[in-house]
């Protein structure tokens, strides 16, 4: 079931991507006077088509993995004559700039009404206050200490985890420093540190900006008692329930979560003796912690249980809400911040300073989508709009195939006066295709390897 769901909501936001990407080039398409043969989403065996009293044949196609807007064109089949104006080849280079960079621009509109959206319905996140400084790290080497809250990163706000995250993983790859700018509780005082960085995490498959870092937040303190048992996890087998109250384990009382949840890592493939309390009543109970290899490749013990966390008290979250010209601006700011994310990005892929693992394809889409999905309509929004940031700027890459390509093949000729031969183009073409082939397919491996 899980696993239908992750599909559906990957279809989902893959058809509204393409949907709108698509539609940029259909609308400007038409408004340039360009007649539009066929409106797909998806490649392959049509599924469902219809036509509309333009003639336009809307389609939706078995492979769910794009789309594609076909124009009345005299290189690709013969023109009736009566038509040759509405061929897309004889309309001015500017016209077919617009026609190509609207798919693009389409994807960067979507991304401002999704975040606009999200930011209508009001945000909150956690402050981020330093709980623990791991020895020898980033932030030990620039002196964070326990109870300090992190309020900017080179100079921009950190006002939660979540700006916290993209500051840092905004100098995954770079060489030079790291500036915190910090504050004790109470005190309005500033305080900035720097620590040096080299190279930072370029090799990482999964980055973990926080965690390598070496910071570990306040979150509020975990009890003892079970909030929830996995199904047919090591724990229910072994008899332990929702509600149970941790006791001792092995004769040995823990006085919190982490600490007994770190003993029974180091005990995978053991049993160890659970005592706890259920109805007033102590109950000892034998549990075996099954060896599970976690992302960085290390195998520890699980035994498939959920404590029961305090809730957050109000002055450690931050919650924001905007009016409808507010959120429109947040929504706009947000998009071109992760529009120059996404560009520094591609960048430091380019020039070796991030890992080629970092690459994904549509698996790992797929189970971002789902999770996100069961996160709330917002986090898949944000989602959505940062996808869509994704797609609009791959596609304004220079390589034939891509709207990039066509957009410098018409700027070439907007200098030179003439089209690009017909012999480079198609050489471009080919290259272009192998190029976007070999991404893909890495994409795909890279997938793969993280199932």
């Amino acid at each position: 079931m899980d696993f239908i769901q992750t599909v559906i909501w990957a279809l989902i936001a893959l058809g509204v991507l393409v949907t709108f990407h698509e539609m940029g080039h259909f609308w400007v398409a038409r408004l340039c006077g360009v007649k539009v043969l066929r409106f797909s989403v998806g490649f392959g065996r049509r599924l469902v088509s219809r036509y509309d009293r333009h003639g336009t044949e809307f389609t939706l196609s078995a492979i769910p993995l794009g789309g594609y807007v076909k124009m009345l064109d005299e290189r690709e089949g013969t023109v009736p004559r009566d038509q040759l104006d509405q061929a897309f080849n004889r309309k001015s280079v500017w016209a077919r700039i617009a026609i190509a960079a609207a798919g693009p621009a389409a994807n960067f509109v979507l991304a401002v009404v999704l975040f606009w959206a999200v930011f209508m319905g009001g945000t909150a996140g956690p402050v981020p206050i330093v709980e623990s400084v791991q020895p020898g790290s980033i932030a030990a080497r620039a002196g964070l200490e326990r109870g300090q809250e992190i309020i900017a990163v080179d100079g921009e706000p950190t006002p939660t985890w979540q700006a916290l995250n993209w500051r840092l993983a905004n100098r995954l790859g770079d060489t030079g420093s790291i500036e915190f700018s910090v504050r004790y509780p109470d005190s309005d005082l500033e305080y900035h540190t720097l620590a040096d960085i080299d190279r930072w995490l370029a090799g990482q498959e999964v980055p973990d900006p926080l965690g390598e870092a070496g910071l570990e937040l306040w979150t509020p303190p975990a009890s003892m008692n079970l909030a929830q048992v996995t199904p047919d996890s090591p724990a229910e087998r072994a008899g332990l329930r929702a509600g149970d109250k941790i006791l001792s384990t092995d004769g040995k009382a823990f006085g919190d979560w982490d600490s007994w949840s770190q003993y029974l890592r180091s005990h995978g493939g053991e049993t160890v003796r659970v005592e706890v309390e259920r109805d007033g009543e102590r109950r000892l109970l034998e549990v075996t912690p099954e060896m599970v290899t976690l992302d960085s490749g290390e195998r520890v013990g699980r035994i498939g249980v959920l404590p029961v966390v305090e809730s957050w008290p109000k002055e450690r979250v931050r919650t924001y809400h905007y009016g409808l010209g507010g959120a429109l601006a947040k929504g706009l700011q947000e998009t071109w911040e992760k529009t120059l994310f996404t560009l520094n990005s591609l960048k430091k892929l380019i020039v070796g300073q991030l890992s080629t693992r970092n690459l994904s394809g549509p698996i790992t889409i797929a189970k971002v989508a789902g999770t996100s999905a069961d996160a709330g309509w917002q986090s898949f929004l944000s989602l959505l709009a940062l996808l869509s940031i994704s797609l609009g700027v791959l596609n304004l890459l220079p390589i034939p195939v891509l709207d990039g390509g066509h957009l410098l093949y018409y700027g070439i000729e907007a200098i030179k006066g003439s089209p690009v031969s017909e012999r480079v183009q198609m050489i471009g073409l080919q290259v272009g295709m192998a190029l976007v082939l070999c991404i893909m397919g890495l994409a795909l491996y890279n997938d793969i390897l993280r199932l």
